[in-house]
């Protein structure tokens, strides 16, 4: 796996949160049984830039705690057969926002950025919230993920 990483804000994130993030982010692939090689960006910035990034995107004008934009919609045509990582896509979390909602559920800021990570993933994997049953779906995938790495709130 290649993990392109950039962090565009003065927060610094530690060496123990970002190895558990990433541990998040191969525990997500593994629950798909998706052990090909794969790129994904993680983004780390500020309320202004995750707003400009989904007011462009989504014509969303306000801040949000985290992006996905996947880069497949089809799992089942991909070649396979190359030498290349497959690129899943881009996850862009807002430290600012996951400060504020760690602080609103009481919770560890690493536990909340290990959320975000795990939530934005299952997008780049195909999993979508929209409707009851795929938001049932993907949340109790979440909470397997989190509960197997024992991240609690």
């Amino acid at each position: 796996m290649i993990l392109l990483y950039d962090n565009n804000t003065d927060y610094v994130i530690d060496d123990e949160t970002f190895d558990l993030m990433n541990k998040c982010i191969i525990e997500s692939l593994n629950l798909e049984n998706f052990t090909q090689n794969v790129e994904i960006s993680l983004s780390i910035v500020n309320n202004e830039e995750i707003k400009e990034i989904n007011n462009l995107h989504r014509n969303i004008d306000k801040e949000t705690d985290v992006l996905s934009f996947p880069l497949l919609d089809d799992f089942e045509n991909i070649d396979y057969n190359t030498n290349h990582p497959i690129p899943l896509g881009d996850i862009i979390i807002s430290i600012e926002k996951a400060i504020a909602q760690a602080n609103e559920y009481n919770h560890s800021l690493m536990r909340e950025l290990c959320f975000l990570t795990v939530h934005s993933m299952l997008h780049l994997l195909g999993y979508d919230h929209m409707e009851k049953a795929e938001e049932e779906i993907m949340f109790k995938k979440q909470d397997i993920i989190l509960n197997k790495l024992n991240i609690r709130r």
